[in-house]
């Protein structure tokens, strides 16, 4: 079983900055992509920005040049800085990651529980 852990969100001015971590841990052999999505309410959960074992990225129109995902494989710990935040930024943010397990080999994808990021004066 694998699990995602995610810490850092909070309460920010319009302006600021936060830095979201999310931790893998348990039965992992390896994990290909981690992301970072969001969701509001009455919304469908959007991907934010997303990472590869090799350090490739990807993110939304939105949040680029003002947000940076970046991983630690040792640590199997993915993070999101984010910078010149907005108000549209507030959400819950959604750590997402899939691989492979030990031993079998399978296949996981998993989620984090949400951290609130609010962006308000």
């Amino acid at each position: 079983q694998v699990q995602l852990v995610e810490s850092g969100g909070g309460l920010v001015q319009p302006g600021g900055s936060l830095r979201l971590s999310c931790a893998a841990s348990g039965s992992i052999f390896s994990i290909n992509a981690m992301g970072w999505y969001r969701q509001t309410p009455g919304k469908q959960r959007e991907l934010v920005a997303a990472i590869t074992s090799g350090g490739s990225t990807n993110y939304a129109d939105t949040v680029k040049g003002r947000f940076t995902i970046s991983r630690d494989n040792a640590k199997n710990t993915v993070y999101l800085q984010m910078n010149s935040l907005k108000p549209e930024d507030t959400a819950v943010y959604y750590c997402n990651a899939d691989g492979s397990v030990v031993v079998t080999r399978g296949y996981f994808e998993v989620w984090g529980q949400g951290t609130l990021v609010t962006v308000s004066s």
